[in-house]
């Protein structure tokens, strides 16, 4: 078959053996979540601090990140201590959870905001690429897919491996207790299936993602720059 237009010099065959792990990592998996609410009784904080307890159950490092004090993207510098926390966490992490309240049909802008502050790229570190994620929403009335589906869409772009099953708690006032822990249900058992998804795809990413997203675009581009 001919391929005229295909650098051969930068095509890769990929095989089982590259995608063996250069060396296995001898840390737990390392799990950043975050949630897009300041409320002081936020729903997005309780299920995600649950999701941190199962991670944590199965053995994962699991860092939260608070979203107070984080200012409104681009109106400060790099250097602002919450926009510091924020990408040195993201770059720590292996995987992710993304918890958003739904409003207005969509994710909040406390949301948006901590993923804007992650950039697509940073030099040659892409600050998420490569990572995993899990996706979870709350919404204060029927059950709605309008704010995952906004969460797998941003993951999509910012090169995250996002698992396929999520969670969406429908009515959350109703399934959390006075303690801000949530109440046994089929919601619940849902969460534990998403996080030990999540857990089971880290595990079989982190050591091979560097060779899961080497792209034959960014290859060819760094090869004719070096002419």
């Amino acid at each position: 078959m001919s391929l005229p237009n295909l650098g051969e010099a930068q095509f890769d065959l990929p095989t089982l053996d590259k995608l063996a792990p250069p060396a296995p990592f001898d840390h737990p998996p390392r799990i950043l979540l975050l949630y897009g609410s300041l409320r002081e009784r936020s729903f997005s904080r309780f299920l995600t601090e649950e999701a941190a307890r199962i991670l944590a159950h199965m053995g994962a490092e699991v860092r939260i990140f608070d979203p107070h004090g984080l200012p409104m993207t681009d109106s400060e510098a790099l250097t602002h201590p919450k926009v510091a926390e924020l990408r040195a966490l993201s770059l720590w992490s292996e995987g992710q959870v993304w918890c958003s309240p739904e409003r207005h049909g969509a994710i909040t802008s406390v949301m948006k905001n901590q993923i804007d502050w992650i950039p697509l790229e940073v030099g040659s570190t892409r600050p998420t690429q490569g990572r995993t994620l899990a996706v979870m929403q709350v919404s204060g009335g029927s059950q709605s897919f309008n704010t995952v589906n906004t969460l797998r869409l941003l993951g999509r772009w910012m090169r995250m491996v996002t698992i396929p099953n999520q969670s969406s708690v429908p009515k959350a006032y109703e399934q959390f207790d006075e303690a801000g822990r949530m109440k046994p249900s089929p919601f619940y058992d849902r969460v534990v299936d998403v996080m030990e998804e999540l857990f089971k795809f880290t595990l079989l990413l982190r050591e091979r993602s560097d060779y899961l997203v080497d792209r034959y675009s960014e290859r060819r581009d760094a090869a004719l720059r070096s002419v």
